[in-house]
């Protein structure tokens, strides 16, 4: 693969990997490129160069790891800027474009099923809006401050690390409901085009949340005065093992999990050790690829596992 660099084409940039339009988009970078560098179309923009082919590196490669130095060349502010540019693109575009989607394809499932399925799709839009409401509102603040020469003494980066959810999870856990618990009457190419654009916007969040914590983090952490936290290498996201079916003890043991209950009570409730519950626990999740409870929940109301009526 071509290394990214600063002295290309930024039309030979966009050939490398063309998801890179969408990072273009979102830091209001258009489409006219002529013969320009990159570097001269960062000029243009009023972005750093080094600082968008770091982004643009960590969006083309998931092995990229940068060094010490590309780090230190980085540019804080325009970190901020693709950020909070990502931010508002992931709620009023790819999320936005999602909702109808969504809405066309459980179209023909029962009322239950298209129930949950928008219950859950509506939670992790709020659970993504409050987990960038609080990078809007708490930590990038916090380092524009820190970048003007003030400390406030109220937050940290160690504050941030602790406080930084997963926002892949819930998502990952719709993209297997949509591919394996939706009826058969659901449009399949429909199915196809809902499941593309998951994935597409499940991997331009693992991206974001790599820069947020292993480019953002350890640079704020040097304003601080702090050792810099170690770089991460993103693993590939796991799969479910779609060829295993939920035995019939692993169906019993969802069905308490979706009713809200912990792992002592479901032991208790079936009669089996704790251990043996955590076991089928580790064994549901591999199978079906789901991970959150509610995303479990919502796996065992649509195959039948539960009456939605239980929980009312």
């Amino acid at each position: 693969m071509t290394k990214i660099n600063k002295h290309m084409k930024m039309s030979e940039l966009v050939e490398t990997n063309y998801h890179l339009l969408s990072i273009l988009s979102r830091l209001q970078m258009d489409g006219s490129f002529s013969e320009r560098s990159v570097e001269d179309m960062c000029a243009r923009y009023g972005l750093d160069a080094d600082t968008f082919v770091l982004i643009c590196s960590v969006y083309s490669s998931r092995n990229f790891k940068p060094t010490e130095d590309e780090l230190r060349s980085c540019s804080i502010s325009d970190i901020l800027r693709y950020l909070h540019s990502s931010h508002n693109y992931y709620i009023n575009s790819a999320l936005s474009r999602l909702s109808p989607t969504i809405e066309q394809l459980i179209e023909p499932a029962t009322k239950v099923q298209q129930k949950v399925i928008r219950c859950f799709f509506d939670n992790y839009k709020d659970e993504l809006i409050k987990h960038f409401n609080y990078e809007e509102e708490i930590a990038i603040p916090y380092v524009q401050k820190l970048l003007a020469g003030h400390r406030p003494g109220d937050f940290s980066m160690s504050i941030f690390k602790e406080n930084h959810s997963n926002i892949e999870e819930s998502l990952s856990d719709l993209k297997n409901l949509i591919m394996n618990s939706l009826p058969l009457e659901c449009d399949g190419m429909l199915r196809i085009e809902v499941l593309s654009n998951l994935f597409h916007l499940q991997e331009d969040l693992e991206h974001h949340t790599y820069i947020e914590d292993f480019i953002l983090v350890p640079l704020v952490e040097i304003l601080e005065g702090h050792n810099p936290s170690p770089v991460y290498v993103a693993s590939p996201t796991g799969g479910s093992d779609s060829g295993e079916t939920l035995s019939d003890r692993e169906k019993e043991v969802l069905a308490e999990v979706a009713h809200g209950y912990l792992n002592k009570e479901i032991a208790d409730r079936l009669n089996i050790s704790i251990n043996t519950v955590i076991t089928h626990r580790k064994n549901i999740t591999r199978k079906t690829g789901i991970k959150t409870t509610p995303g479990l929940t919502v796996y065992a109301i649509l195959n039948g596992l539960v009456d939605i009526g239980s929980f009312e």
